[in-house]
């Protein structure tokens, strides 16, 4: 199989230069200076055990060029980038005839539940993924992989349910680039789970590495009681504590360890967006849709909103402001 990998930062810029190192096929779709940087001197992934460089073939779209029919497209970009990404490839020409939204495998990598919804309407096979990778993306042309002794836990299943042939090969390739990758019929609950670890994002977004364990506590409470209430079935955190295992944790790069998780990055990286709406916002939807109050979620998202319009740096958010907006 072909990837092309539709979000070359931190998860897709991982998955993609592992892929590569085990000889896939693999095209990077980028944009702006991170993909001059990719074109001009190939993607960096700086990794515990070293660095390695990927010259691979980058470009900003489909193309005029049809596309392979063995082709596997994986999104890896942010949700509230997912609507311009799947405009711009579900009409792409595929080999043989028909288009990439009739014929070709669509991989969500991405944080949050909305985004298969949402590729389901346009794409006709979706395939989600609940990405576990410890990667940071803040410079054109580099990403940072924290993961060790895996860089990442991958699991792949089908879309609304299920597991099939094309899981298993995509997870066979995934393994042999180094990940862990498990094929889960259920992987929606494994999704959901991951989606009450990311409510924290927002705060870590906000607040840097100095967060009160009440608003963790909070937030996460509050996605508890919505899934429960939504009949919606989710993994636990001692569920997925023991399914990482020693597999998947995280060393220092350089002397550094991490910085940020990914909405941390995008106020870091000044991008103009952030994917709390579709993480700490889908369970303020949740919560109107079955009439559970989620004020601390509310509030986190409001919160980064005016972070990014107030160009308010990571971090720097003042607690006492966020408390007031919760209360």
């Amino acid at each position: 199989m072909r990837y092309v990998i539709i979000g070359a930062g931190a998860v897709g810029g991982t998955i993609g230069v592992r892929l590569a190192h085990v000889d896939r096929d693999v095209t990077l779709v980028a944009r702006g200076a991170h993909l001059d940087a990719i074109r001009g001197r190939g993607l960096t992934l700086r990794q515990p055990n070293g660095e390695v460089t990927a010259q691979l073939t980058a470009v900003d779209g489909p193309g005029d060029q049809p596309l392979p029919a063995d082709t596997v497209l994986i999104l890896t970009v942010k949700s509230q980038d997912t609507a311009a990404a799947l405009g711009a490839w579900v009409d792409a020409p595929v080999v043989g005839g028909g288009t990439a939204g009739e014929r070709l495998p669509l991989v969500t990598a991405q944080n949050g539940v909305a985004n298969e919804r949402a590729a389901l309407r346009l794409f006709a096979d979706v395939h989600p993924v609940c990405v576990w990778l410890p990667a940071t993306h803040l410079d054109p042309g580099v990403v940072v992989a924290n993961g060790y002794p895996h860089p990442g836990m991958l699991h792949i299943g089908r879309y609304p349910g299920g597991a099939d042939d094309t899981d298993r090969a995509i997870a066979e390739d995934l393994s042999a680039a180094g990940f862990v990758a498990p094929v889960r019929a259920d992987v929606l609950r494994w999704k959901y789970g991951k989606l009450l670890s990311n409510l924290g994002n927002g705060l870590q977004a906000l607040l840097g590495r100095d967060i009160p364990d009440a608003l963790v506590e909070r937030v996460r409470a509050e996605g508890v009681a919505v899934l429960a209430a939504a009949g919606i079935a989710h993994t636990s955190s001692e569920e997925e504590k023991a399914e990482r295992g020693d597999l998947v944790g995280q060393r220092p790069v350089d002397g550094e360890a991490r910085s940020g998780g990914s909405t941390w990055q995008s106020l870091a990286r000044g991008t103009g967006s952030t994917e709390v709406d579709h993480l700490n916002g889908e369970i303020a939807l949740l919560g109107r849709l079955h009439g559970v109050p989620t004020p601390a979620n509310v509030a986190v998202q409001r919160a980064v909103r005016r972070a990014v319009r107030e160009r308010i740096a990571a971090g720097a958010f003042p607690l006492a402001d966020l408390e007031k907006m919760i209360a």
